[in-house]
């Protein structure tokens, strides 16, 4: 008896510690601090490029205006897709690979991961995974977060996956309703430089109603910036990203920035 009161103690003890070695990576979610300590983590790339992505999608009614504005641009970008939205919309999903346009995972529903364990986590990303694979006939080998927040277990299933986390270095704040063109353009100009990776949402289906409208419409703008700047656009496959860190390299990263 006693002994089993000293197993439920010591356990009881160790929650606080589990916990806190779960949600380490969130320190990742702090721009400033992971495009300083993280940069593959955080896109970044080569100084004469930056990297295009968008997420939520694919939708039916705002992802193919995305992709025409991109065909008239010739430009390619990556979209991060939501496996339960490619299940329901697998000809827009086969649309875009076949428009030649790179294609991540954002997990299977829009919910943060740090409220989740090992298991469920690891089956998120693995039907995610599997699902766009099925549809395109080529696994994917990218994965984003829900809004961006990782955690140990995260870490853990997307290395066993063969998926590579990416985050981002500068947004449109395109996911409000007071979002316009204007501000989605002027928000993420005012942090770009050569070497960033853009986020932008091709779809309004965790955002305000209509928000894509704001980055469709910023985005001509966002491209004739970073023409004026000099860089070239593009997917993160074309990126030139940094090496790949060891997982055990990339916690240590997350536990004790200040050190490295």
């Amino acid at each position: 008896m006693n002994t089993a009161r000293t197993l439920r103690t010591a356990a009881l003890a160790a929650l606080p510690a589990l916990a806190a070695v779960h949600a380490a990576p969130v320190l990742s979610t702090f721009g400033p601090l992971r495009n300083r300590v993280m940069p593959r983590l955080a896109g970044r790339g080569r100084p004469d490029h930056v990297a295009l992505t968008f997420d939520d999608g694919p939708d039916p009614r705002s992802t193919p205006q995305f992709l025409r504005l991109l065909a008239g641009r010739r430009v390619h970008a990556t979209f991060f897709l939501l496996g339960s939205e490619a299940h329901r919309s697998p000809g827009l999903v086969r649309e875009i690979a076949a428009a030649g346009h790179e294609i991540g995972v954002h997990g299977w529903q829009h919910r943060p991961l740090l409220l989740r364990g090992p298991r469920a986590t690891y089956d998120d990303l693995r039907r995610a995974r599997d699902t766009v694979a099925e549809i395109t006939g080529r696994q994917p080998t990218l994965f984003r977060p829900p809004y961006g927040v990782m955690s140990t277990a995260a870490h853990l299933a997307a290395g066993r996956l063969g998926l590579d986390p990416v985050l981002w270095t500068c947004w449109g704040e395109d996911w409000t309703a007071r979002a316009t063109p204007r501000s989605v353009h002027r928000t993420v100009t005012a942090d770009l430089d050569g070497g960033g990776t853009i986020l932008l949402h091709d779809s309004d289906c965790t955002s305000a109603p209509e928000a894509w409208r704001s980055a469709l419409g910023a985005l001509p703008r966002i491209l004739d910036t970073c023409a004026q700047r000099g860089y070239g656009v593009g997917p993160l496959s074309d990126h030139g990203r940094p090496p790949l860190r060891s997982p055990s390299r990339m916690l240590l990263a997350l536990r004790t920035p200040a050190t490295l």
